[in-house]
């Protein structure tokens, strides 16, 4: 399957709540297919791929950190009051890292591609990575944490690039 370009901020796809996968049918493995491959080029060297990443406007999330895993419409839950804040980089946004602040543990609900109920309990580096890829669904960027003139600093050295 084909590696796919990765929509760049300012794409209009980035910032809609993306749409739940009704049915796993064959268009549903296809994108997978190339998200899989997608995240795993070595190009990217990425830990994570939403579909509104490649312009797909569906709930599909592929994680490349441990083990590749696709998660069908993941719902994310928040577990206690404990924050941390590191860099975070964003293929979406030509990878220029800032310190975000995410919730330390997380539980996550999804379907797998066989439509079978999984959960997964995350802390630390996994859980910013699945706050970051639902973040993705939602129509957030990482971005959208920063303070002002953080946020602007980040949007100047992002022009260059584009």
């Amino acid at each position: 399957m084909p590696i796919r370009e990765i929509r760049k901020i300012g794409d209009p796809v980035l910032r809609k709540v993306a749409e739940e996968v009704e049915e796993i049918d064959q268009e549903i493995m296809d994108v997978v297919r190339d998200m899989i491959d997608t995240v795993k080029d070595e190009q990217f060297a990425a830990v994570g791929l939403a579909a509104p990443q490649i312009g797909i406007s569906k709930r599909i999330v592929v994680l490349n950190y441990d083990e590749t895993e696709v998660l069908i419409n993941p719902q994310i839950e928040v577990l206690g009051d404990d924050f941390f804040e590191e860099e975070e980089g964003c293929l979406s946004i030509f990878s220029v890292p800032c310190k975000v602040k995410r919730a330390k543990k997380v539980r996550l609900s999804a379907k797998d591609m066989k439509g079978n109920e999984i959960i997964i309990e995350a802390s630390d580096m996994l859980a910013k990575i699945l706050q970051h890829e639902i973040d993705h669904l939602d129509g957030k960027l990482f971005i959208d944490y920063l303070q002002k003139d953080i946020k602007r600093d980040l949007m100047l050295k992002i022009s260059k690039f584009q």
